[in-house]
């Protein structure tokens, strides 16, 4: 059997390089409790960084794979989550919040509390708890739109997927 290189087109047959396609959702370059482990201290790494940022109301927006960071110049910070659009607020009002992280060897878990949706450039969260809504008119709602498109683009569908597990 012949090694497929990175470079080389996806046997899947997608038209997509092998490495922009199949090969990190078949798992073939680092073990999933690796990915688990490196991503939780990357996560909790770029959550204080955003919550920093909004202590000196600095707005900074960035994503980490599958997820997108931002903060305003009002001091709140957002943390969301692109393959089940969830988020989570990570400061407000200057103040760093609590955030509720549970990780074993293979999965990170995060508590969200709001899904959102971003529409005409304004980003829509809706609590899970009481189904309210709320507009985050200082969002930046046209860099997450983007952001959301690049990673759909980045990743193919399997492996966005098997972001979530069930449970």
């Amino acid at each position: 059997m012949a090694k497929i290189g990175r470079n080389q087109p996806c046997p899947c047959g997608s038209g997509k390089k092998h490495k922009h396609c199949c090969l990190y959702a078949a798992g073939l370059q680092q073990p999933v409790a690796d990915q688990a482990k490196g991503l939780k201290i990357s996560l909790l790494a770029e959550i204080e960084k955003i919550q920093q940022a909004a202590s000196v109301k600095k707005e900074l927006f960035h994503e980490l794979g599958v997820f997108l960071f931002f903060s305003t110049t009002k001091g709140d910070a957002w943390l969301l989550e692109m393959t089940d659009s969830d988020a989570l607020q990570v400061a407000r009002e200057s103040e760093a919040l609590e955030v509720d992280i549970d990780e074993n060897s293979e999965t990170i878990e995060l508590t969200y509390s709001h899904t959102f949706t971003v529409a005409d450039r304004r980003l829509l969260l809706t609590s899970y708890t009481d189904k309210s809504e709320m507009h985050l008119d200082d969002a930046p709602g046209l860099r997450i739109r983007n952001a959301m498109r690049r990673i759909r683009k980045r990743y193919p569908a399997a492996m966005l997927d098997r972001v979530h597990v069930p449970g």
